[in-house]
């Protein structure tokens, strides 16, 4: 007997996501949950905080960090077609970044380095593992102090750079780690995203639409938000915690109101609930969709699996681990694939083998085998407190009690 969504289940699914919309915890949510051909939505709230417009199924949303594992199909397109090898060095490509230096010690002055003992490939920036990115044991130091300055660029201080210029300025620092050695967040997808540009000959957010939107149907993704649609884009919100909801952007006027001068691949992208199905569903369906082929299943299985090392995976775990009392959770899959968690261990509700990931403007997404089954939540409101997060973690431990064998 196949797995199915129960009656009962979906009404509590919907109890508990309401609990929040009416208490004013999250001003507005909509949630998707895809079992087999049995696609369930429910949206609730508002786009604003205290009224305004009802969010609706087409609902516009920043995906922030869940766009990793879409930025990473991109890549695996250029793999299927041996456009590029997963141990090619990417000097070929980014000659800004060959023969790097790395810090003697990783907390140490940015002066202090040795040589690479060997070139960056596409294997490292695929698994997170190039040498620089998010590193909290490394949060002020010199190099984590450098790569922000140059990495988290604020469009209401300063131009944002092209992606030439952006890798340009990462390409001043050394890496804080030796190629391969330690797995390390975000930047990666950055990079990833002008790798892509790169290899194919093609404006990174055109080759997207091409090679994996346009097939997948996915018409309302893309890196901003068009006038005739800017209405169905919600303020992002970073709530105090204490009732306080200040506006981190706004929809009109916006950073996604315009086409961006860099689309982020660890970050950038909008979506809405149907079109993250969609893509979340083709890699269930081992790179198919409706009985076109958009990934190899080879493909498919080398993202899906975990990739690292215990020694690679440590500060992936650290990461998990040291913030549970923010995220409730989230994030302590055990295993990383390409762009995304893979569970290695049963630690909660949800299955070995479920893969997916989340975003700091209150985004999930998920996918799993055993179930058949996808599900995707998305808010208005960032992690800024724990109430968002709470709220991801009941969505899953909901979605899996209403499933019936």
């Amino acid at each position: 007997m196949s797995t199915a969504l129960t009656p009962r289940g979906i009404r509590r699914l919907h109890d508990v996501l309401a609990r929040y919309t009416d208490s004013g915890q999250i001003p507005g949510v909509v949630a998707l949950v895809g079992v087999g051909d049995q696609t369930h939505v429910e949206a609730l709230g508002t786009l604003r905080h205290q009224g305004g417009a009802p969010m609706r199924r087409d609902t516009l949303f920043r995906m922030s960090s869940a766009s990793k594992p879409v930025t990473t199909a991109a890549a695996m397109v250029l793999l299927d077609e041996c456009r590029m090898r997963l141990d090619d060095p990417v000097d070929a490509w980014l000659p800004e970044l060959a023969d790097r230096q790395v810090l003697k010690a990783p907390d140490g002055p940015l002066e202090v380095t040795v040589p690479a003992r060997r070139p960056i490939t596409v294997r490292d920036v695929l698994t997170s593992t190039f040498g620089l990115g998010i590193d909290l044991p490394l949060m002020g130091s010199p190099i984590m102090t450098a790569v922000l300055e140059r990495s988290n660029y604020d469009p209401e201080t300063a131009p944002v750079p092209e992606p030439d210029e952006w890798l340009r300025r990462i390409a001043e620092l050394p890496l804080s780690y030796q190629p391969g050695e330690r797995w390390q967040y975000d930047l990666a997808h950055d990079l990833l995203g002008v790798l892509v540009a790169r290899v194919s000959g093609q404006p990174f957010d055109v080759f997207l639409q091409e090679r994996i939107f346009a097939p997948l149907g996915m018409s309302d993704t893309g890196f901003f938000v068009s006038a005739a649609d800017i209405d169905r884009l919600p303020p992002v919100y970073f709530p105090d915690g204490n009732g306080e909801f200040p506006v981190w952007d706004e929809a009109e006027g916006g950073r996604w109101s315009k086409p961006p001068a860099f689309p982020s691949g660890a970050g950038g992208l909008i979506s809405t609930v149907d079109d993250w199905h969609a893509y979340f569903r083709m890699l269930l369906n081992h790179g198919t969709h409706h009985g076109q082929r958009v990934l190899s299943r080879p493909a498919v299985e080398l993202m899906t699996t975990h990739r690292l090392t215990p020694e690679q995976a440590a500060p992936r775990a650290a990461l998990a681990r040291d913030n549970v009392h923010l995220s409730f959770g989230q994030g302590q899959q055990g295993g990383w694939g390409l762009g995304m968690g893979v569970r290695t261990e049963r630690g909660d509700y949800a299955p070995v083998g479920q893969f997916g990931w989340d975003g700091g403007t209150g985004t999930s997404a998920y996918a799993d085998p055993s179930n058949n089954l996808v599900g995707v939540l998305v808010t208005q409101t960032g992690l800024s407190c724990p109430d968002p997060a709470r709220l991801i973690h009941d969505f899953w431990t909901t979605v899996y009690q209403a499933l019936e064998d």
